[in-house]
């Protein structure tokens, strides 16, 4: 299960620990479900492969991740080379609350690059109730898109590459 908040932001977020970065390329087998592939390389680390399947949701919904090798992933990719696979950097922030900020800039460069947030939580409860407690920090989260129709990285597909 996967419980997390979304929300669309400006630039890399100031005054915040910065914990890991990662360069990635996403594509999309199908949007409904979601079935994903992702290449997803850290800095100063290895890289990874992974094969992504998400049920429909906002707040929480289902989520299965799995580890695929490099051979496969090009295979996949293959498939869908017609459409350039997203490229985004995300970079990891911890919270003073313990929480981590995922801050991921979208195609840069491109007519449609965008920023977004997210964090993840343990549970519904939890990401209801949460707040930052930093006025920097709510300010900078303050446009919230959880859930919202078309806010989603599949949706952004379907606009940029469909």
């Amino acid at each position: 299960m996967e419980i997390e908040r979304k929300w669309m932001v400006s630039g890399w977020p100031e005054g915040l620990p910065l914990t890991e970065e990662f360069t990635m390329r996403q594509g999309y087998i199908s949007v409904r479900p979601t079935v994903r592939i992702r290449e997803e390389a850290k800095t100063g680390g290895e890289t990874a492969w992974i094969l992504c399947f998400k049920s429909e949701g906002g707040l929480a919904r289902e989520e299965i991740e799995r580890p695929i090798d490099a051979g496969l992933f090009r295979d996949l990719e293959e498939k869908i080379i017609a459409r350039p696979l997203i490229e985004k950097v995300r970079r990891s922030y911890r919270l003073p609350d313990g929480f981590t900020l995922e801050v991921n800039h979208v195609d840069a460069g491109q007519p449609g690059a965008f920023w977004y947030a997210e964090i993840e939580y343990p549970t519904v409860e939890a990401a209801r109730s949460w707040a930052p407690a930093d006025p920097a920090l709510a300010a900078y989260l303050a446009r919230e898109v959880t859930g919202q129709p078309g806010q989603s990285m599949g949706a952004y597909w379907e606009r940029t590459r469909g």
